[in-house]
């Protein structure tokens, strides 16, 4: 898609929205940021794609945030493999004590075991949509507060070692949420709130309310489908009951942040996208990521 084509797209979308919404989010962009994270390869830890797109997000961050930080370390799988992660901090008004937290994966899934053909269920997985698209929502929020300084402090959080493992038995997963909850200053008040943001690039975007998010912060749900609803966006986000999900919120939730997980799990015809080599850009567009930017942008206004 060329990029005069996706302006002309984006500006067509801000007048078919149910309300006036203030474009400071650039969803083609955002697009423009799926396609460089895919163009590394796929992201798993310790491999060549993962090193260089880790050190593109921290290029991007540091050209836009007020401060950043870097979390290094070492994970050692349940197979005896060491895991080389790093998770990336982007702070915005840093010295604000009211802050406002938001989470994306930047790693791709090592092995497509849910794809249909046997072949390709060692393949690793592309990641446009299930990684990718969350983090490109998270480089286009820090783009407008680059421009906007948000009214709260904000922390852009890109957690590694999300997808690695085997999430029927919890175990080698949610890696860099995990860490960063261990590691949690007990000086520092914890932020109002947290959205994870996974899986939203969708062409066929249709957000529910994920149970684990309803139960363990319900407050923050209704805060962030109030202001869908506001900007229009309420027939993407739906006042209806999704799965239950295990993802970075979980984590978050049990060192008593009030975390949310804004997901939409249903990424193909019968989910048949999901942990596949059918993750890829043709799957992802411009209107659902610009949807999904708005309302990020909108929530720390």
């Amino acid at each position: 898609m060329r990029s005069g084509f996706r302006a002309f797209f984006v500006a067509a979308l801000a007048c078919s929205a149910g309300a006036q919404v203030e474009r400071e989010f650039d969803g083609a962009k955002a697009l423009e940021y799926v396609e460089t994270q895919l163009a590394f390869g796929p992201r798993v830890p310790n491999t060549r794609g993962h090193q260089s797109t880790g050190d593109w997000i921290l290029e991007r961050i540091e050209a836009t945030a007020d401060s950043v930080e870097v979390q290094a370390w070492d994970h050692v799988t349940s197979q005896g493999d060491t895991l080389h992660l790093r998770n990336f901090i982007a702070q915005f008004r840093p010295a604000v004590s009211e802050r406002i937290l938001y989470v994306a994966h930047w790693d791709t899934r090592p092995a497509a075991d849910r794809s249909a053909n046997l072949g390709e269920q060692q393949s690793p997985v592309p990641g446009a949509n299930d990684g990718a698209s969350g983090v490109a929502v998270l480089l286009g929020v820090a783009d407008a507060l680059a421009v906007k300084p948000p009214s709260f402090g904000v922390d852009l959080l890109f957690v590694d070692g999300e997808d690695y493992g085997d999430f029927g038995r919890n175990i080698d997963v949610l890696l860099g949420s995990r860490y960063y909850a261990a590691n949690l200053d007990p000086e520092k008040p914890k932020p109002l709130f947290a959205v994870v943001w996974d899986m939203i690039g969708d062409r066929d975007l249709r957000i529910p309310q994920e149970p684990n998010s309803v139960r363990g912060a319900p407050e923050v749900v209704q805060r962030v489908w109030d202001k869908a609803a506001e900007l229009g966006y309420g027939r993407i986000f739906r006042r209806e009951s999704g799965p239950p999900m295990t993802d970075d919120h979980l984590p978050l939730q049990r060192a008593g942040i009030r975390a949310i997980d804004v997901i939409d799990f249903e990424f193909g015809p019968g989910n048949s996208y999901w942990h596949t080599t059918e993750d890829t850009i043709d799957k992802v567009s411009v209107e659902s990521l610009q949807t999904v930017g708005d309302v990020a942008v909108a929530l720390v206004r």
